[in-house]
């Protein structure tokens, strides 16, 4: 095999590079008020907004982000919007057994919700609820699959577990020994005409936006407020809401929580309709394998395959330069890989390949946190699943601010943090270490080492 072609592709994200995308907002500039300041114009910060604004219209709410809107994670996903609030049904049932119950119908409201908006604003982002295909590439993620389907059944979520002759009817890949299927908790959306549509629906709404406008820190006023200082000017706001994902959080107590983690994708030209018919790809869901290190993959509107995961790296001191988006080495090992999932696409011409910095803290799922006499709210800490899940972090973040006592403020998983990470060069050293024993355990069958025996009791089971 020749490999795809991946000579001449594009930095740009596919989903940036649309001719859609909006004019550049001006920044801040001097000194202006607003009652509610929103800091990030990404998925998070976009709803916190939206939701603001359905709850008190005409409250007056102001969107901050350091460049545009969807630049960053909101615009470089894959566009998995999946229903699962802690980062699948294993992680939140090992973390939060009493809850999980809760935490599922939770999520299921929320995707709910995410649609009900689409569909009430009128945003074209390509929102279609085909579910998502987990596949088995190796004998020992059968078993993997199984407890799954148990779990989620018992849950009581659409699971359908599909022996090989199943899952190829689906999707056709000559890798896959079975499969899980589930409907009704996954979309796929295009992220960057979400985030657009969102930020056209606040505006409608009342709301401000100011791109190009980095926040420097925040000043406690008491009783007056907060002062929330950028590079151009100043808001004085009654209350804030932190959305900076994987950014250095203004408020410093954060950062020790969250690590940027690179991700790769890659973009194919359209497909024609001889591919199309090689990979038997009937139903459009989503893909995952379920490797410890994983792929994700799905067609576009257009038909273009999707193809990214595997390869997590993290550069010393939590390195977010521009630099990192791009790795030849990390594209040649999805390129391979690619080719071996769809030997039809061989020789298939890559148009766009990026990388995306996500925000991973140690229990794989958001955290929340409440600071200057409960007028700063923040929310970080998704770990890959925030295209859905952003929504709920919004939400609560409003909950926290208004001081409400209801299910989602009771929540253990909203109550309590995730450990944080050591100080370099400790950070740096564990997180290669977690890295290499997760490729060996994928070499031995799923079995997993010394190394993380020891993560798991201490409750930081990184599986990805």
């Amino acid at each position: 095999m020749s490999g795809v072609r991946l000579a001449g592709a594009s930095s740009t994200p596919f989903w940036l590079d649309h001719d859609r995308r909006p004019a550049a907002r001006p920044p801040v500039d001097g000194e202006v008020r607003a009652d509610l300041v929103v800091v990030g114009g990404g998925l998070t910060g976009l709803w916190a907004a939206l939701l603001a604004l359905e709850e008190q219209p005409g409250r007056d709410v102001l969107v901050l982000d350091g460049y545009r809107l969807g630049w960053a994670a909101s615009g470089r996903n894959g566009g998995f919007c999946a229903a699962s609030l802690t980062h699948g049904i294993s992680n939140g049932t090992e973390r939060w057994p009493d809850e999980m119950a809760t935490l599922t119908r939770l999520g299921l409201e929320n995707l709910d919700g995410i649609e009900q908006a689409i569909v009430r604003y009128g945003i074209d982002c390509g929102f279609a609820r085909t579910g998502e295909l987990d596949v088995a590439v190796e004998p020992w993620q059968l078993e993997g699959l199984a407890e799954e389907h148990e779990a989620a059944r018992s849950l009581g979520l659409d699971s359908h577990l599909l022996d090989a002759g199943q899952t190829r009817a689906l999707v056709d890949s000559p890798t896959y020994l079975g499969g899980r299927l589930e409907r009704a908790s996954v979309a796929l959306v295009d992220p960057a005409r979400l985030v657009w549509g969102l930020a056209a629906a606040v505006e409608g709404l009342g709301g401000r936006i100011r791109e190009s406008t980095r926040v420097l820190d925040l000043h406690d006023l008491g009783p007056q407020g907060v002062v929330v200082r950028t590079a151009s000017g100043s808001v004085r706001a009654n209350q804030v809401v932190l959305g900076t994902n994987v950014f250095p959080s203004p408020v410093r107590r954060y950062r020790p929580y969250v690590v940027p983690v690179w991700d790769h994708v890659l973009v194919t030209e359209p497909l024609d309709a001889s591919a199309l018919a090689a990979l038997g790809w009937s139903g459009r869901m989503g893909v995952g394998d379920a490797g410890n290190q994983f792929h994700y993959y799905r067609l576009t509107d257009d038909d273009r395959l999707l193809f990214g995961g595997y390869d997590a790296l993290y550069y010393f001191g939590s390195d977010l330069g521009a630099r990192r988006a791009r790795s030849d080495r990390t594209e040649a090992i999805l390129a391979e890989h690619l080719v071996e999932t769809f030997p039809a696409l061989d020789g298939v011409q890559v148009t766009h390949t990026w990388g995306g910095a996500i925000d991973t803290c140690t229990r794989f799922c958001a955290f929340w946190g409440l600071t200057h006499g409960g007028r700063v709210a923040a929310v970080q800490g998704y770990t890959g699943l925030g295209v859905g899940a952003s929504r709920f972090g919004a939400q609560v973040c409003l909950d926290l601010l208004a001081g409400r006592d209801n299910e989602r403020t009771a929540l253990e998983m909203v109550r309590r943090k995730p450990l944080p990470f050591p100080p370099e060069p400790f950070r740096w050293t564990g997180i290669q270490l977690t890295r290499k024993a997760i490729a060996r355990a994928d070499q031995r069958d799923g079995r997993r080492g010394v190394w993380l025996r020891t993560l798991d009791r201490f409750g930081l089971g990184f599986d990805s």
